[in-house]
């Protein structure tokens, strides 16, 4: 994990469950006598990251229907400090600038935009196609006023592209964030949860598949999977190369990036790939952006 990551260590759930008393409800013990959740149960993993959000971020509510991702705050909070690092040391700006950022599939649970609005009082815009889930997100940031005041999420009504219809004529931003859907069908994805399930410890005995952090079909799996989806990314990014500064995205597949390396050489884009350790799970950002030099 980053250096300045709060969660590099256990939780506290009992200082957590102080903010959010539904938390208790999915505390056990494991074999260390240690108190810890399920987390192959989304109902405990949804419970412990609201506890997050409502005891470290200053959000006055938060809710998410059963069925929508259920993003892991201390992974994606590591993504937004490389981002942070990244792009005011190439930009020469301080750290404690107010950087503006675009979420391109912010979902419902709009986890990006709020940590970036929270934790680092940025300016944060979240792009999103399910109506539903912008509903979802537009109420749990209403509710904070901090977040009404620098949160903004936009409907992209055409599918076919993903900053086009979102950024403005005239706008510019600092960075840009995406967590790409991974898989490429839904049996794919049903076979990563089974894995996921095996590969936690200490989660309950169940032979039912379920997802543990959930997400409704397009925020797990698209056409293509997930180095298509990127791939999109680099091709329309390079239309809006002078209103953002550095474009980002997580790769879940190491197997995926000659594909995305090739792809950001033939749209003559610099680039750099930070490697990411959460535990036993291994990611990694790619960072592109397009220099004078370079055209």
């Amino acid at each position: 994990m980053h250096a300045e990551n709060p969660y590099c260590k256990r939780y506290d759930l009992n200082r957590l469950a102080a903010h959010y008393a539904d938390l208790k409800n999915y505390l056990v013990l494991n074999p260390a006598g240690e108190a810890t959740i399920d987390f192959g149960s989304s109902k405990a993993v949804y419970a412990l990251n609201k506890a997050i959000l409502l005891a470290d971020f200053n959000v006055t509510d938060y809710h998410l229907p059963q069925g929508y991702l259920i993003p892991p705050i201390p992974g994606r909070l590591d993504y937004l400090l490389y981002i942070r690092d990244f792009v005011s040391e190439k930009l020469g700006m301080d750290v404690d600038a107010e950087f503006r950022g675009l979420d391109i599939g912010t979902g419902a649970n709009g986890i990006y935009c709020i940590l970036g609005a929270q934790y680092f009082k940025w300016s944060m815009i979240g792009s999103e196609c399910d109506a539903k889930a912008i509903g979802i997100v537009k109420a749990n940031i209403q509710a904070t006023k901090t977040l009404e005041d620098r949160v903004q999420v936009r409907h992209q009504t055409n599918k076919s592209f993903l900053f086009k219809g979102i950024i403005q004529s005239g706008e510019q931003f600092d960075f840009t964030v995406c967590n790409p859907p991974f898989h490429s069908t839904k049996e794919e994805a049903q076979r990563g949860s089974r894995r996921k399930l095996n590969n936690l410890e200490g989660t309950s005995n169940t032979d039912e598949l379920k997802l543990n952090f959930e997400g409704q079909a397009n925020e797990l799996w698209c056409n293509g999977g997930e180095a298509l989806f990127i791939k999109r990314l680099i091709k329309e990014s390079v239309l809006f190369k002078d209103q953002v500064r550095v474009f980002t995205s997580l790769v879940a597949k190491t197997d995926n990036l000659p594909k995305i390396e090739k792809q950001l050489k033939k749209a003559k884009a610099d680039y750099h790939i930070v490697p990411m350790d959460q535990g036993n799970k291994k990611s990694r950002i790619i960072l592109w952006w397009f220099d004078s030099e370079t055209e």
